[in-house]
């Protein structure tokens, strides 16, 4: 399985942006997804999470109400709409794939243990 997120770019505080994670596999509808990124000297950290049956998404508090997770199974495809995008949102994105099918973790949804292909990261900056 292959993700390939892209969608980054350089954009100015109050901007949006959109994210995409294609993946290769045809059963990608079969697997809930995850958003997690990793600033300059920080450790990775969850940002949002889907279901696979887009029943449920989650989110990190740092970008609730600001950022949407969606997906669209028909082209294998795993969107972040992110708005009124701040500085501290500056980071490498990386979407990920659960390691299971059909799973709906209640609890462990932001831990990366639970993830078990990563795609390559996109690099989002934004600047004050």
């Amino acid at each position: 399985v292959q993700l390939q997120a892209f969608g980054g770019g350089l954009v100015q505080a109050g901007d949006s942006l959109r994210l995409s994670c294609a993946a290769s596999d045809r059963t990608f509808s079969r697997y809930g997804m995850g958003w997690f990124r990793q600033a300059p000297g920080k450790e990775r950290e969850f940002v949002a999470a889907i279901t696979w049956s887009a029943g449920s998404t989650y989110y990190a508090d740092s970008v609730k109400g600001r950022f949407t997770i969606s997906r669209a199974n028909a082209k294998n495809t795993v969107y972040l709409q992110m708005n009124s995008l701040k500085p501290e949102d500056t980071a490498v994105y990386y979407c990920a794939r659960d390691r299971a099918e059909f799973a709906d973790r209640l609890r462990t949804y932001s831990a990366e243990y639970e993830y078990s292909f990563w795609g390559q990261g996109t690099q989002v900056t934004v600047s004050s």
